[in-house]
């Protein structure tokens, strides 16, 4: 009895997703309570933490780096799922929840996950070490993307407000598409071994070395099941997006607090993993992961959002505020400090966290 237990434990990956499935089958449309929405967050977990076991299943087959988009990509179809989906329902109110959840995946990934992610490698290793060229230059990707799409809005002169004219916007999706693009092709292409982990004497380590990849079977089923999970965390979420809002309006908090709830959701497959990658010495798999997804979420929800406000009722606004421009710019100043030397102590993971609790300070008490 205890062995078949243990069995069906072992199996969990398995059947989550398809009970995430049936339970966003069985709730889609409906008004919950407070004991339904309890019992969908707990499916919803479940989708969650089921999907970053498949996608590092596909991860370990296909290898590093690609591993690390597989799962980015994942992470950012989520996070556009929900962004266009609860802008569609909001209306005027929901013109800065784009802005919002995207800067929020930038907090998160360049300051919590990193500043996480150095605080356990430097911890275990005394010393966190990764690959300084490939992280630089995925790095400066994201602050140019950053410096496009959401801070030049707030300078422009064409329309009033915070806000890109027709052809700006235009002109700031194209540009994130191609620099995205550019970055795959370099990370997994012409430069490919930029982003591979490092030893503390600069040898590149072979990342799948010590276990023997999953078949193409096992790993075509992970496909199949992360698919089905993804769909799940989005429509279950969907389904509780009325009560997170309600609850941020009841307990006083400004609405921008919904993006910040929305990418920490999303952004938690991601984080488990690079904290484990971290925990086995391969920082930089948590580099590519953390500053692979905030690529992806400004490289993908920038120009998915552009198109959908062609048919969304209501603004599209980008521009950032002056504290969170303070913030991006001390998030960008400090990252580059922290990557030039290729490697780094608890100090900096520190820092960077420390950026992190000014940012979730503010965006509770603005």
């Amino acid at each position: 009895m205890g062995t078949q237990l243990r069995s069906l434990v072992s199996r969990w990956p398995l059947f989550v997703p398809v009970l995430a499935a049936v339970a966003l089958a069985l709730t889609w449309g409906r008004s919950m309570n407070a004991g339904l929405v309890t019992l969908v967050g707990c499916c919803l977990a479940g989708a969650v933490l089921s999907a970053v076991h498949h996608a590092e299943v596909i991860a370990h087959r296909v290898g590093e780096p690609f591993g690390s988009l597989v799962l980015a990509l994942a992470v950012t179809i989520i996070e556009v799922a929900l962004i266009v989906t609860l802008m569609a329902d909001g209306g005027d109110k929901s013109s800065t929840l784009a802005r919002d959840t995207v800067f929020a995946a930038l907090m998160i990934t360049c300051n919590g996950i990193v500043g996480l992610c150095l605080l356990v490698g430097a911890l275990k290793q005394r010393v966190a070490v990764f690959n300084a060229e490939g992280t630089g230059a995925a790095f400066g990707a994201v602050a140019t993307l950053a410096g496009l799409s959401l801070v030049l809005p707030t300078f422009t002169t064409s329309t009033p407000g915070p806000q890109f004219s027709p052809a700006q916007l235009t002109f700031a999706a194209l540009a994130a598409l191609i620099l995205y693009g550019l970055f795959v092709a370099t990370q997994t292409v012409r430069h490919r071994d930029y982003f591979l982990p490092v030893t503390a004497e600069g040898e590149v380590i072979d990342v799948d070395d010590h276990a023997d990849p999953p078949s193409a079977r096992t790993a075509l089923a992970s496909l199949g099941l992360l698919l089905v999970a993804l769909i799940a965390v989005v429509g279950l979420a969907k389904g509780v997006s009325p009560t997170i809002e309600s609850t941020v309006a009841a307990a006083g908090l400004p609405a921008s607090v919904v993006g910040v709830v929305i990418a920490l959701l999303v952004l938690l497959p991601e984080s488990i993993a690079a904290v484990r990658a971290a925990r086995g010495d391969r920082v930089q798999t948590s580099f590519n992961l953390a500053l692979g997804s905030a690529m992806a979420s400004i490289g993908l929800t920038i120009p998915a959002v552009a198109v959908a406000s062609v048919w969304l009722d209501g603004p599209l606004v980008l521009g950032l505020g002056a504290t969170h421009m303070v913030l991006l710019a001390l998030t960008f100043a400090v990252g580059t400090l922290t990557i030039v030397p290729g490697r780094a102590t608890p100090l900096q993971g520190g820092v960077h966290l420390s950026l992190l609790a000014a940012y979730v300070v503010l965006a509770a008490s603005p």
